[in-house]
C-alpha cells in the first residue's frame, strides 16, 4: 500500500488556533504547516492536497502536483485569484459551525438595529432615562441577497425571531416558508426590503452590486423610514463611497459591515466612528479550524475511495 500523501496547510488564521487544531488531525499523514519556519523553502512537489486561506502567492508554483485544493472558508474568491491555481477541484468549506456562526451574526445585527441599541447606548452615556418608540420584528421585512446554505439558515432563524423574511438569488431558489425572487425580480424584492442582508459570493456579476442605485430602490415604508444595510458576504460586492454617501444623506439609516473592499479596514476609515454603523473585522463566520480539518479529512477519504468530492466550486460561476 502506497504511503498517504502529506497535506499542505497554509492558513492565515490565528496561529495558536491552527496549531491546536492540528494536534491529532490527519492521522497517518504528514502535515506541512507553512506557518512553521522549519518548512521554509521546502520542496512541495509530489503532494496531493493543500488547505488554504489567503495563502502565499507562490504556493502553487512550489506545489505543482496538487490533486485537490481546499478553501479554509465558505468563500473562494481569494483562491480563484491566486497565481498559478491548478486545474484541479477546488472544495469550499461547508460545516454546521460555520453556518451557525454566520446566522448568529446576521440575527444579532438585525436585532441591534431593531432594538435601537446605539440610540439607547448614547442615552445611557448621558445618564438619560428615555423610552423610544419600539417596533417589533414583525414590523420589519428582512431581504437576504444570497440564498445558499448561509442565507437559508439565516432566513430560518430570523423567521423564528418574528421578522418577515424574503430572499433573492440570481437563479430562483425554492425555500420553504420564504418568498424568493430571481434576477428579474430584483427591483420588486428591494422595494419590500427594510433591512438588506448581503450574503453573496464575489463574482463578476456581484462586484459592486451594493451601490447607491441599489440602495435607492430599498423600501422607505418600514418603521424606521430609512433602510439598513447588513453585509457579511464579500467586501468587493459593496461600493463603500456609496455607502458613506447614503448614510450621510439618509438614503440608508444604518449599516453593519463585517467585510470591506480593503482589509484590514484602515484606521482612518469613517466607518469606525459613525454612530449608526457596526464594524466587525471579517469574523461573522470565522472558521472553526478543527471542524475545517475534519471536513478536509472526510473529503480526502471520499476522493481516495473513488467517490465524488462534495462542495466543489464552479470556477466559472465563482462559487
Amino acid at each position: 500500500m502506497s504511503a498517504k500523501s502529506p497535506v499542505i496547510v497554509d492558513l492565515k488564521f490565528i496561529p495558536e488556533e491552527v496549531e491546536a487544531a492540528l494536534a491529532g488531525a490527519f492521522p497517518g499523514r504528514e502535515v506541512i504547516d507553512l506557518a512553521d519556519p522549519a518548512h521554509q523553502g521546502r520542496d512541495l512537489s509530489g503532494i496531493d492536497y493543500a488547505v488554504v486561506w489567503k495563502s502565499a502567492p507562490d504556493l502553487f508554483s512550489r506545489a505543482p502536483d496538487l490533486k485537490v485544493v481546499f478553501s479554509g472558508g465558505a468563500g473562494v474568491d481569494h483562491v480563484l485569484t491566486l497565481p498559478g491555481l491548478p486545474d484541479v477541484p477546488l472544495v469550499r468549506f461547508v460545516d454546521r459551525s460555520l453556518t451557525t456562526r454566520m446566522s448568529e451574526w446576521v440575527v444579532m445585527q438585525c436585532l441591534l438595529h431593531l432594538r435601537q441599541h446605539r440610540a439607547y447606548d448614547a442615552l445611557a452615556k448621558k445618564h438619560e432615562w428615555r423610552d423610544l418608540s419600539q417596533p417589533e420584528a414583525a414590523d420589519v421585512t428582512v431581504g437576504i441577497m444570497g440564498m445558499g446554505v448561509l442565507g437559508q439558515d439565516s432566513a430560518r432563524k430570523l423567521a423564528v425571531m418574528g421578522f418577515k423574511v424574503i430572499g433573492w438569488s440570481r437563479s430562483k431558489r425554492v425555500v420553504e416558508g420564504v418568498e424568493t425572487y430571481d434576477a428579474a425580480g430584483l427591483d420588486a424584492f428591494l422595494g419590500r426590503t427594510d433591512f438588506l442582508v448581503g450574503l453573496l459570493p464575489l463574482t463578476p456579476d456581484t462586484r459592486g452590486i451594493f451601490n447607491a442605485a441599489l440602495f435607492a430602490k430599498l423600501s422607505r415604508k418600514g418603521p424606521f423610514g430609512a433602510p439598513v444595510f447588513i453585509n457579511a458576504g464579500r467586501g468587493g460586492s459593496q461600493v463603500e463611497a456609496d455607502i458613506l454617501d447614503c448614510l450621510d444623506s439618509g438614503v440608508l439609516g444604518g449599516a453593519s459591515l463585517d467585510v470591506f473592499e480593503q482589509e484590514p479596514l484602515s484606521p482612518e476609515s469613517r466607518f469606525w466612528d459613525m454612530p449608526d454603523v457596526y464594524v466587525t473585522p471579517h469574523v461573522a463566520a470565522s472558521s472553526d479550524v478543527r471542524a475545517l480539518f475534519v471536513h478536509v479529512e472526510h473529503q480526502i477519504a471520499r476522493f481516495e475511495r473513488g467517490l465524488p468530492l462534495e462542495h466543489v466550486v464552479d470556477k466559472v460561476a465563482g462559487y
